[in-house]
């Protein structure tokens, strides 16, 4: 999104600061603001946009306090460096995801299993109770350390074997090497503490705050492929939905 896009519709029903935190919001998901680049000044902002200076400080206020931006009196406004956004609008691969955002993300750690379905598994997959289903989990951070952990089960249709290349783009591997195309995603997301296993994990202290998010995983058919469950830091990710009113 480039600075020169920044356009607000000042008819619209919709309040300025609203349509301003939405510019705000796609522009933080750039790299270059990712990386560090302070945001376009209030002032010059308000000038562009034909508005005044207190509605983007309220914009910019409500990002601040999402902890999505830091002010620094003196220098200027950017991105928060030890929060990672994440959208419910634009469902992809977590790898592409972050590649796009351009943060390097690598596997802490990547264990295979075969586990014989619970009453729970076999309720979601519609399987019988213990039915083979392999399970995929994930331990995945920055260079410094662990931010989130996922724990994958799938669809004995799929035809999994356990012996596939799980570093690569999941969904991207599901659909070259299995035939299997990801099209939907539902999920539910809760917060949680962490107990003592999430906090070895994900290296945080007993009863620290996670984002608990559980997503199904479907093809175009509507048949389920994947039951994921994911535990995410929440001191160093955000979840943001945009929704448009119909």
């Amino acid at each position: 999104m480039q600075q020169d896009s920044f356009i607000i519709d000042h008819s619209s029903v919709l309040p300025l600061h609203y349509q301003v935190e939405d510019l705000l919001r796609k522009l933080i998901e750039q790299p270059e603001y990712q990386n560090g680049k302070l945001l376009p000044n209030e002032v010059d902002l308000a000038k562009k946009l034909g508005i005044s200076r207190n509605t983007v400080r309220q914009a910019t206020n409500k990002l601040v306090y999402e902890r999505l931006l830091v002010r620094k009196k003196g220098v200027g406004t950017k991105v928060a460096s030890n929060n990672i956004t994440t959208k419910l609008n634009k469902w992809s691969s977590f790898t592409h995801e972050m590649d796009e955002k351009g943060v390097k993300f690598k596997n802490y750690s990547l264990k295979i299993s075969w586990e014989v379905a619970d009453a729970e598994l076999s309720k979601v997959f519609k399987i019988d109770k213990k039915t083979k289903i392999l399970k995929l989990e994930r331990v995945r951070g920055v260079a410094s350390e662990p931010i989130v952990y996922f724990i994958s089960y799938f669809h004995p249709r799929v035809g999994l074997t356990g012996d596939e290349d799980f570093s690569k783009p999941l969904y991207e591997m599901l659909e070259n090497e299995h035939h299997t195309t990801a099209v939907i995603s539902r999920e539910g997301i809760s917060a949680i503490l962490a107990d003592d296993e999430l906090s070895e994990v994900l290296k945080v202290a007993v009863g620290d705050p996670i984002l608990f998010r559980k997503r199904v995983v479907f093809d175009p058919g509507e048949r389920l492929i994947e039951y994921n469950l994911g535990y995410y830091r929440a001191d160093r990710f955000t979840y943001t939905i945009d929704i448009e009113r119909g």
